[in-house]
């Protein structure tokens, strides 16, 4: 019981820490996701298989999209 109380702090740090990884990796697995479906987005414009304006509005998205995790990346690391 008192070994439980003594590594507390320390098994609570590892634990944030581990919440905080697996944060990160999941916003860089979905920020890699998001340009690899701009890079296909571009392939499929290149190719004629769109036209302007759809090719612009999906590229809108996903710019605002990565742009989102950029700002929430930033902000999480000022604080």
């Amino acid at each position: 019981m008192v070994l439980r109380l003594l590594f507390a702090p320390i098994t609570g740090l590892t634990w944030i820490a581990e919440q905080l990884q697996e944060r990160v990796d999941a916003e860089l697995d979905t920020k890699e996701n998001l340009q690899k479906q701009l890079l296909s987005l571009q392939l499929a414009f290149d190719m004629g298989d769109m036209d302007e304006a759809e090719f612009e509005a999906q590229e809108e998205e996903l710019l605002l999209a990565i742009q989102e995790l950029d700002d929430a990346e930033r902000q999480a690391q000022a604080e």
